[in-house]
């Protein structure tokens, strides 16, 4: 019997023992959510430069979503590769909450499939916090381009093919995509020239280095009222409030149902605690509902969209496999190596 008391005895530490080597990390975990932010800053990785629209963004909510965590929250413009050097970043962070990423659909969605440096999923190797927004790209045209039209512009492609050339912010973003959802839709071949970010693009396009680009539309409308550049059309389905009289792409016949738009939304680590999860989507929810932060972005194009982590999820893999539909037929031989 002794024996019997004895082994049953075992099993009962032995299980105590495994129990709490369960539910201790789960507490250790729960209690650092609890604690965050604490007197640490929070870093806002950020894929382009300042000045774009990405950063206008950032900028605009950076702030008021410190306010509400009780932190102060950095900003770090890390470009290049379009945007992925950023993302690479937050990907190898701790998840503790003090390294988030301000990402796009460039970095998190597209670039993987068109560049294979980048190892990184987006859709399983960050957390997904909440969307912010969602804007539309603008083509514009340099003054030395000919064309002040977008009809204009598609007729000297198809005429000249390879003599013309259009910018983005690196293979396998947005705006990349943009330009070769254009080529393949309208039957032409403009050349894409990739840039680091928005800045040096923009001074290229202006001073006719490239004929065409595709820009955020807090990036473009400076240029574009200053005469420095020729808005041909927005990728959204219909026209944007901020250039009402700038025709969609969607418009030429050519183009019917043509759309892209570029989003912004707030990530962190893979593992980053549900605790902290949940209380980063509430307060950037609140932060758009702001009234400053929300004209702030409306002035900048961006429609303040919001919603659950679950939600944005869902968004992320709709477009993932969207891009990767078109991904093969849109990409020349080699680009991305």
């Amino acid at each position: 019997m002794s024996s019997f008391f004895s082994s049953k005895r075992h099993v009962l530490i032995r299980a105590c023992i495994l129990a709490t080597m369960t539910v201790a990390p789960a507490l250790t975990v729960l209690s650092h959510a609890q604690e965050w932010p604490g007197k640490k800053p929070i870093t806002l990785v950020l894929g382009f430069p300042a000045g774009g629209s990405a950063d206008i963004v950032a900028r605009t909510i950076a702030e008021p979503l410190g306010k509400r965590l009780g932190a102060t929250i950095i900003v770090e413009n890390l470009s290049g590769a379009a945007g992925t050097i950023a993302g690479q970043k937050v990907v190898n962070a701790a998840p503790d909450g003090y390294t988030l990423l301000m990402g796009s659909s460039s970095e998190v969605t597209i670039a993987r499939m068109f560049n294979p440096a980048v190892k990184y999923n987006g859709e399983t190797d960050l957390s997904h916090i909440g969307l912010i927004g969602v804007q539309p790209l603008m083509l514009v045209a340099g003054p030395k381009s000919g064309v002040k039209t977008l009809e204009e512009a598609l007729a000297k492609a198809r005429r000249e093919p390879n003599t013309m050339s259009f910018a983005s912010s690196g293979v396998g973003s947005a705006l990349h995509v943009a330009g070769e959802l254009l080529n393949q839709k309208a039957g032409i071949k403009i050349d894409h020239v990739p840039y680091r970010g928005a800045q040096q693009m923009t001074i290229d396009i202006a001073g006719g280095n490239v004929d065409f680009g595709f820009l955020g539309p807090p990036t473009a409308m400076p240029h574009i009222e200053s005469g420095k550049m020729i808005a041909l059309a927005v990728t959204s389905a219909g026209r944007t409030r901020v250039a009402p009289q700038v025709p969609a792409l969607s418009e030429a016949a050519a183009l019917k149902g043509f759309e892209i738009t570029l989003w912004n939304g707030l990530f962190g680590p893979a593992k980053l605690p549900a605790p902290m999860v949940a209380r980063l989507n509430k307060a950037l929810n609140e932060v758009i509902q702001e009234p400053q932060v929300w004209q702030k972005l409306q002035k900048a194009g961006v429609t303040t969209e919001g919603g659950t982590p679950q939600e944005f999820s869902r968004r992320i893999r709709d477009e993932a496999q969207r891009v990767r539909s078109v991904a093969p037929s849109t990409m020349p031989a080699g680009a991305g190596a």
